[in-house]
Parts: structure tokens; C-alpha cells; sequence
């Protein structure tokens, strides 16, 4: 990843989450009057936590930060960008009427960032660094999340999506989002070190 090419797709990918966290930022902001309830709403969001991740993994690949480009960090962040995407897709389509700021951080974050930062991985990481093992690894930061955005609910009783709601929905259907969401993540994953295999293997026959 250290073509010229690689570097500007990624100091654009870099960019599109700077701006739709920030235009996301300035809405919440606007709605608040204040910075620190803003970053702890901001906060509560596996969108926006997504969104920082990849400004940070894919800021760190366009300035050369080796730790920042590694295969497995970067296949995190696909499948993190995927499950913003589809889970937005699913589940919470036309749940809000979303303008301004809103809708711009909206637009980057659950749309355009799950398409370049896939296509992104397609075309520029090498191939069959990735192992069955590696899904611990893809797992842990959705079950980090998982975990933090109860233990939130529990102090202030406010949860950001409705399938995490235990408040209103209980924890049995909670459960099963979180178990379903958690299959489908575990299964792109493991779709991912296959497809990362086969690149492998074509790519050593055609050299």
C-alpha cells in the first residue's frame, strides 16, 4: 500500500469520514449548544465510532503509519463499514427524516464509506495475509461495542438503536439481534479470509 495511488484512495477515504462525522458533529451540536454532551451523544453510535476508525486506519495508510496498514486492521474496518451499511439497510431505513448535517454524515457514513472502503481492500491490500484466527479479532470490536452500549443504557437509560433498546424491547429480543447481527458479521468474515485466499492464490498463478 505504499503506491501513490493507494495513498490518495486512501487520504480520500480519510477525508469522506472526517466530514460526515464532522457534518454529523455540527448537527448534534446545533440541536445541544454544547461540545461535551455532543461527543457523548456522537459517542454512543457504532456509525460514528466506525467513522473515526477508518479516518484513522485509512489517515494512517495515506501518511505512511505501518501499524495503521496492516492487512487484518484494514479487513477489520471492511467488515466494521459493511455491518454500518447493511444494518442502516435493514434495519433503520426511514426511521428518521434526516436534513442538513444529518443527512451529509448520514449519506458518507452509511453509504458511501461501505462501498470504498471494500473496494478500497479489493484493489490495494496484499492478499492471504488473512486466517481463520482473524475473526476473533473481526469480532471483538462489534462485542466491545456491544458490551459498552449497555453498560451506558444501564447509567442513563438512553440506548442509540431500537434492536438495543432493553428498555423497551426486552433483553430476549435484544439478544437475538445481537446474535443474529453477530452470525451475519462472523459469516461475512470468514467469506472475507476465503475471498482474501482465493486473491492469494490467483494472484501467485498469474505471477
Amino acid at each position: 500500500m505504499e503506491s501513490r495511488s493507494a495513498r490518495l484512495a486512501a487520504s480520500l477515504i480519510a477525508l469522506c469520514a472526517a466530514v460526515g462525522v464532522g457534518f454529523g458533529f455540527s448537527a448534534v451540536f446545533g440541536r445541544t449548544g454544547s461540545v461535551p454532551l455532543t461527543a457523548w451523544i456522537m459517542a454512543a453510535y457504532f456509525t460514528n465510532l466506525t467513522g473515526l476508525l477508518v479516518l484513522a486506519v485509512f489517515g494512517g495508510i495515506a501518511l505512511r503509519v505501518p501499524a495503521l496498514a496492516q492487512p487484518r486492521l484494514v479487513a477489520t474496518t471492511v467488515l466494521a463499514t459493511l455491518l454500518v451499511g447493511l444494518v442502516q439497510r435493514l434495519l433503520l431505513y426511514g426511521v428518521r427524516t434526516l436534513r442538513g448535517g444529518d443527512l451529509v454524515g448520514d449519506i458518507l457514513l452509511h453509504q458511501v464509506l461501505p462501498v470504498l472502503v471494500p473496494l478500497f481492500w479489493l484493489a490495494f491490500v496484499p492478499k492471504g495475509r488473512l486466517a481463520g484466527r482473524d475473526l476473533a479479532l473481526f469480532a471483538s470490536y462489534p462485542l466491545l461495542y456491544l458490551g459498552y452500549t449497555l453498560l451506558r443504557g444501564a447509567y442513563d437509560a438512553r440506548y442509540p438503536y431500537p434492536f438495543l433498546d432493553v428498555g423497551k424491547i426486552g433483553w430476549g429480543p435484544v439478544a437475538a439481534y445481537a446474535g443474529a447481527i453477530a452470525a451475519a458479521f462472523l459469516g461475512v468474515g470468514w467469506a472475507l479470509v476465503l475471498l482474501d485466499r482465493r486473491l492469494a492464490r490467483r494472484r501467485a498463478v498469474a505471477g
